[in-house]
């Protein structure tokens, strides 16, 4: 693919745009002497693939990750061959073959990969070439699931070739002699440390692939890292992914984003600041009480209720609509002023939490700001949403809101814990963006 898109980048500068523009290094450079540079730098970008990990053959990467890779790793590689010619001190003879070849050259490795994908899942499903023979152990809803999800994609290479509810070896050996088996994949048992011990040295005897799917109340997440201790194995359960780098990344681009935020917003604060001191007495911005993480803050917002607002609160919790858990809300709300009502339905009086976010104490991103007296309340599933920095939105918040049920919330918060990406992030910012212009459901 990289071959081919600098022969096409090289055809297109001088058979085609060679009317609009005349080539004058055709001659110092043909297509021969060419095509050896762009060998050498295929080379080069091949390197620059295996090292972001895109051949690796343990893990299926999603259409997204596997382009961002393919676009990283090319612009390494191409960011490379400019390094060498600026050290070189040569002036190459066109930087359209550099930059349009960089460019085909994603378009191509990405259309390349699909294309093997595609021909491989074709030919594993149709004519069972390149599938592993599978034996599943185990009778329980994850055994269940595992065959499910075999039997309805063919494409993914596997057949399952028996399941058998418990360890047996006499069972094993049978199925062994009789049907060629590729892996053994147990999930659940009832058998003792020996008889797994025995299988797996069955399935090392017989060069078959042995797996196992952790099970249990100890493992509920998806997240977990591998290490030997002093020659001991041991699996550590994260809170989360969002970890090393990622909480790196994650805090420069708040830091980053708030700056921006609050100096492109200045304009916007001095007008709702008037607005609000036009219409009612009192301050400008409220400070909240509310927990991120495991520590308390002072919540900043635009106030859009009338000073004394959190003293009438207790005379109002009869009207309390959200009576699927700790959340107080009522949708029209007394206290709430008129500018406080705009403010709020275009989610403005949100803005000033980017102060908090510079500060550190929340995240643009996360699990909605939680209060000290609505955490007392929780059942102990829901505090998993304590694991991370509260967020000025998330992934509840762009779900629905106040639509959802708290559960609702608590279930989307925990994917966003267990499932965090920066990609995500972007997503949930966009889709938060398009809220604040289009959506009036905030009460």
């Amino acid at each position: 693919m990289i071959l081919l898109a600098g022969l096409i980048t090289y055809l297109l500068r001088t058979e085609i745009l060679s009317s609009f523009r005349p080539v004058l290094f055709q001659f110092n450079l043909p297509l021969f002497k060419y095509f050896y540079l762009v060998t050498t730098v295929s080379v080069i970008f091949i390197c620059a693939y295996a090292i972001s990990g895109l051949y690796s053959m343990k893990t299926k990467m999603k259409t997204f990750e596997e382009f961002s890779r393919i676009l990283v790793a090319s612009s390494a590689g191409i960011l490379t061959v400019i390094i060498y010619i600026f050290l070189r001190q040569e002036l190459f003879d066109s930087r359209f073959l550099v930059l349009v070849g960089w460019f085909f050259a994603v378009l191509f490795v990405c259309f390349g990969r699909w294309a093997i994908r595609y021909f491989q899942a074709l030919v594993a499903a149709k004519y069972n070439l390149g599938i592993h023979q599978v034996i599943v152990v185990g009778n329980n809803e994850i055994a269940s699931n595992l065959i499910s999800s075999i039997g309805k994609d063919p494409s993914l290479g596997y057949r399952v070739a028996s399941q058998l509810t418990s360890v047996d070896i006499g069972k094993f050996k049978k199925f062994i002699e009789s049907k060629n088996i590729d892996e053994v994949i147990l999930v659940r048992h009832s058998g003792s440390a020996d008889e797994v011990q025995d299988l797996i040295s069955l399935c090392q005897e017989n060069h078959i692939i042995f797996k196992f799917v952790p099970t249990g109340p100890q493992l509920v997440t998806k997240n977990f890292e591998m290490d030997i201790f002093n020659g001991f194995p041991m699996i550590e359960i994260k809170r989360t992914n969002l970890d090393g780098w990622g909480n790196v990344a994650k805090r420069v681009i708040d830091i980053l984003g708030s700056i921006l935020g609050l100096i492109i917003l200045s304009p916007i604060f001095g007008l709702i600041a008037f607005s609000i001191k036009w219409e009612t007495e009192g301050p400008v911005f409220v400070r909240l009480k509310r927990i991120s993480g495991t520590k308390n803050f002072d919540l900043l917002k635009f106030r859009s209720m009338i000073e004394n607002a959190e003293e009438l609160k207790p005379l109002l919790v009869s009207f309390n609509e959200r009576q699927d858990g700790p959340l107080f809300k009522i949708r029209q709300d007394p206290r709430i002023t008129k500018i406080g009502r705009f403010i709020r339905k275009t989610r403005i009086d949100e803005l000033p939490q980017l102060w908090n976010i510079l500060k550190g104490e929340m995240s643009l991103v996360g699990p909605r700001p939680h209060q000290p007296d609505e955490i007392a309340k929780y059942q102990s599933h829901q505090k998993k949403v304590l694991a991370i920095k509260a967020g000025a939105t998330g992934l509840a918040q762009v779900s629905g809101s106040s639509d959802i049920s708290f559960e609702e919330e608590v279930t989307l918060d925990g994917y966003y814990i267990d499932n965090w990406s920066l990609w995500l992030d972007v997503k949930i910012v966009l889709k938060t963006t398009l809220k604040m212009f289009f959506d009036r459901s905030a009460v």
